[in-house]
């Protein structure tokens, strides 16, 4: 997926940062997702047979999902009205439809980076949809239905620090990014004489950039987008993508089923994905074309 152009994607997402968020199981909340102008419909007569998973939702009438809550675009809940938004709750609210549930059964759990396989293994969520790269670690631990998207590793910056203007600029310099992420145990594995800072969100990371603290900010690009347009003054995104990252959505390990019912939904939904990108995350100008479904 190429880079935007800094410029105009900025100024398209402070545009996005300023409309409105959907309500925590609000089914008119979304624009893009949700209510009357949902592109998908709720399955009326669902059925995963052979899925714990499913039956375990299809017995409680709900759907509990794992997200992140400070990605604006893609992931967020605003403080003032306890309302998601983002492409990952749009992706989220697919997912539950095609399974029976609408977006008024739907409960939020905002689970750190950190801490998302034992989510997922323990149950305390059903699936898991927020910027979830799929690497061999994770897989040991979990299954992925995907990937929905892909992005790349990049770098957020002061605004008014020349000094580093790609990952080739990083030595003797701090990162921070969020614990358990992969961008910092890339950070740690391929850039020696780089120091590294870790915080449960990438948010805390952000104040310590502005803080001076640390120097940058590593995690994928279409995150750190989201950040520089909130304060344009204070931050840029500098250089390209340096590494290639396919976000998937995370279940128990061994539900076979419910990965290959996700993974038929997002093969036969182009049409939908796409709806759903252009109404959250393709807003920010970031071009994107739905990746391949995979097996893993």
């Amino acid at each position: 997926m190429k880079a935007p152009k800094a410029i105009a994607a900025t100024l398209a997402i402070a545009a996005l940062a300023l409309t409105g968020c959907g309500k925590s199981g609000d089914p008119s909340a979304s624009g893009s997702g949700t209510g009357d102008a949902a592109p998908y419909k709720v399955a009326s007569n669902a059925s995963v047979p052979g899925s714990p998973t499913f039956e375990k939702i299809k017995k409680s009438g709900k759907v509990v999902v794992g997200v992140k809550q400070d990605q604006p675009n893609l992931g967020y809940k605003d403080p003032a009205t306890d309302t998601y938004s983002g492409f990952d709750i749009e992706i989220a609210r697919w997912i539950a439809a095609d399974l029976g549930v609408p977006a008024d059964k739907i409960e939020y759990k905002t689970i750190p980076s950190a801490n998302r396989e034992a989510a997922i293994a323990n149950g305390d969520v059903d699936y898991y949809v927020g910027t979830y790269s799929i690497t061999d670690k994770r897989k040991k631990k979990v299954d992925f239905a995907g990937p929905y998207f892909t992005t790349g590793q990049s770098l957020l910056v002061r605004k008014d620090d020349g000094s580093i203007n790609s990952d080739k600029d990083l030595k003797g310099k701090t990162v921070c990014s969020a614990t358990g992420s992969t961008p910092i145990q890339n950070i740690r594995d391929n850039y020696p004489g780089t120091q590294t800072k870790e915080f449960e969100t990438y948010s805390q990371c952000v104040d310590a950039l502005k803080s001076k603290l640390v120097d940058a900010v590593t995690t994928d690009q279409a995150i750190l987008l989201g950040y520089a347009a909130a304060e344009p003054d204070a931050l840029k995104v500098a250089g390209e993508p340096f590494t290639t990252e396919k976000y998937g959505i995370g279940i128990k390990k061994g539900d076979k089923a419910l990965r290959d019912h996700i993974n038929a939904m997002l093969t036969k939904g182009g049409d939908i994905w796409k709806k759903l990108y252009d109404g959250s995350l393709g807003k920010s100008g970031e071009k994107a074309e739905q990746p391949k479904v995979e097996s893993y």
